[in-house]
């Protein structure tokens, strides 16, 4: 690559980050993209891998594949430790990379809201390795209740507690409901899993409180006909290993806890940023780090200083932000001065369960069948690479056609936090 040519660095394979590279692919600069891992993740699926639908590498795909066409355009695997805004370096371990334009890009990460014994005790589900890490958790209760003789340590094992009735949490409190009532079932046949729990807990008095009210009524009933118990308006204060305290409504027994109930943005404080409300970094409608002009801060990073409402930490955000700094970037080399940006809402949809989803695309709403045909075809088709779409698709119709799961291993193998003798 041309040494004279300007130099844009990516930190972010993400959403934003990987929109903004392919923005950037044909232009006239050098751009590095720098990530801890080496693939990017399809987040909108995540919660499958935890629920034994799919595999990793199913929702996963090599970010050198995807810069292969792009001559202008480097990787490196690495975490970020510093940033140096005057001498314009990102600080790697071991490595300096210069940069004459920046867009940050990391994300977020999950918001415990200083919740007692969450971050040590609930799980996550924001990687990869959250997810493998629940599905072993939850399939390694199922083999010890299948095992265990005391009828209240069987109960204990197979309740399953999610805090959060926002998208993550619903959706994957759907699809573990179907996972216990149809593989699980076949899988267990001298197991009661009537006696299996999946309770979600939300603090409002709603779930999905981004769409409709006719739509979360949907939802609520939805999850209520699979057997999920939803309780609203209840808060969590504080979780133990083996339990969930709540605020006024007692205690819940249980060996999981998942935490879906919020993110903040994974801002290293190192870096010297200041931070707002979730973490976020203003920034001015431009994109533009205020003292920073050439530093540009996209998706769950940044709050757009404009005098609106602050945007949600979505896909469809991200994805626009890092398009538009990019196009913002291109603009200050042709001399000419940046544009606000402006979110265009595409809408929103989550799945809950078979043949059953709630879609808002602008001032239109579906539920049911149609809904969920059209969640099925949008992230089929938002996947990146042919073969994760043909292996997605494959999954999804084994599942629909003989209610079968594939992906029930147990690997690699760990052993269970549960421990009888603490009981």
């Amino acid at each position: 690559m041309g040494s004279m040519r300007p130099r844009v660095v990516i930190v972010g394979g993400g959403f934003g980050g990987l929109w903004a590279l392919r923005t950037l692919k044909d232009a006239p600069v050098d751009v590095t993209l720098i990530d801890r891992n080496n693939y990017h993740t399809f987040l909108p699926l995540l919660y499958q891998v935890a629920a034994a639908e799919l595999e990793p590498e199913d929702i996963a795909y090599p970010l050198r594949t995807i810069i292969r066409k792009m001559p202008n355009t480097s990787f490196v695997m690495a975490d970020v430790t510093g940033i140096d805004f005057a001498k314009r370096l990102v600080m790697c371990e071991g490595l300096n990379i210069a940069y004459d334009y920046l867009i940050l890009a990391v994300g977020s990460k999950t918001q415990f809201f200083g919740t007692t014994g969450a971050e040590k005790f609930a799980f996550q589900l924001k990687t990869l390795d959250h997810a493998v890490d629940i599905r072993n958790h939850i399939l390694s209760c199922f083999e010890m209740a299948s095992v265990e003789t005391d009828e209240e340590l069987r109960q204990h094992l197979m309740t399953f507690v999610i805090v959060g009735g926002g998208p993550t949490g619903v959706e994957f409190a759907g699809a573990l409901a179907e996972l216990i009532n149809g593989p699980l079932k076949k899988d267990y046949p001298h197991l009661d899993l009537s006696c299996a729990r999946v309770i979600l807990i939300e603090a409002a008095n709603s779930i999905l409180l981004g769409f409709p009210q006719k739509q979360r009524l949907y939802a609520l009933n939805r999850l209520r006909s699979m057997g999920v118990v939803v309780m609203l308006q209840t808060m969590v204060s504080h979780i133990t290993r083996h339990t969930v305290h709540l605020k006024e409504k007692g205690v819940v027994p249980a060996e999981t806890v998942l935490w879906t109930a919020g993110v903040t943005a994974a801002i290293n404080s190192d870096w010297g940023l200041p931070t707002g409300r979730y973490g976020r970094i203003s920034v001015n409608p431009t994109l533009q780090l205020e003292d920073h002009p050439n530093v540009y801060i996209i998706g769950d990073m940044s709050s757009v200083d404009d005098g609106r409402p602050m945007l949600p930490m979505t896909a469809p955000v991200a994805i626009q932000e890092g398009i538009h700094a990019a196009k913002n970037i291109l603009l200050r080399l042709n001399e000419q001065s940046p544009l606000p940006f402006t979110f265009k809402d595409v809408g929103a949809m989550v799945t809950i369960g078979r043949n059953a989803a709630v879609v808002r695309l602008g001032e239109r709403v579906f539920t049911g069948f149609i809904a969920w045909l059209v969640w099925l075809v949008v992230h089929l088709l938002s996947l990146i690479g042919f073969r994760n779409r043909m292996i997605v698709t494959l999954n999804w119709a084994l599942d629909y056609l003989v209610s079968d799961r594939a992906v029930r291993l147990i690997m690699p193998f760990k052993n269970l936090r549960y421990n009888k003798k603490k009981h």
